[in-house]
């Protein structure tokens, strides 16, 4: 099902914002429980504290780069990640630096041992957009994520605010400006994935736009290595309606 403006006539009726919300983060992670290998679990709207432990950055050697590491998994390097291949990602729109600071989702955790959060999805809501501090508290937060090695999606359907806020992460890393949206994309999905490249941190970065009306993406979600996950962003948002009755 194409998205629909969940803001505007007639959709803001029929299936209102903050019910899609609910319902989309539910059927995401029903979805992704069902692909995730035994040792991860996808848990919706938790909340943890600023302490809490992430599963390392990838490791990739030079070589590893432009060919099969020496795990056996394609760039892998020396990043351990023994579970079989759920999802091939697409290549990446590109590279940033990245330096790792010192300092309502879904995220992914791995059961081996002490719980470690390993991959986040934000659906953007009105009210992360709506003044410069929420979208500064927005971007921090993905950015404390990134920083301690957790992959990230963002999901942006909202059409009643007109920022953008991978810009304004992209902005934050003094990523290259090719990496960003063009000024007038306010819907779009975009996912980052931490990853240490000869001795170097740094951010692969997948961007979509996205018009209302478009058929949704499917984003990667990096969980260990070269271990992905597909985020399937149309399938789930057409269960969710459906679940809704908007069909």
């Amino acid at each position: 099902m194409p998205i629909r403006d969940h803001f505007h006539a007639p959709f803001d009726d029929r299936l209102p914002w903050p019910s899609l919300h609910n319902g989309w983060i539910g059927t995401i992670t029903e979805r992704l429980n069902e692909l995730l290998p035994p040792e991860y679990q996808a848990l919706d709207s938790m909340r943890l504290s600023s302490g809490f432990e992430i599963d390392i950055a990838t490791v990739e050697s030079g070589e590893a780069e432009h060919g099969t590491g020496p795990n056996g998994i394609n760039g892998g390097g020396t990043a351990v990640a023994t579970a079989p291949t759920v999802y091939s990602a697409p290549p990446a729109l590109g590279t940033a630096p990245f330096t790792i600071a010192d300092a309502t989702e879904i995220k992914v955790f791995t059961n081996r041992g002490t719980r470690h959060l390993v991959g986040a999805i934000e659906l953007v809501s009105p009210a992360n957009k709506d003044r410069p501090e929420s979208r500064t508290a927005f971007v921090g937060k993905c950015l404390d994520y990134l920083g301690a090695g957790a992959s990230v999606v963002i999901v942006d359907v909202v059409t009643e605010r007109h920022a953008n806020l991978h810009n304004e992460l992209i902005e934050a890393i003094k990523a290259p400006d090719e990496l960003r949206l063009p000024e007038t994309a306010f819907v779009y999905a975009t996912a980052y994935r931490p990853v240490i490249r000869r001795k170097k941190t740094s951010l692969d970065i997948w961007v979509n736009a996205i018009s209302v009306g478009d058929a949704l993406p499917t984003m990667p979600l990096r969980l260990l290595g070269d271990l992905f996950v597909p985020v399937e962003l149309e399938a789930t948002y057409t269960e969710a309606c459906r679940r809704r009755r908007l069909v």
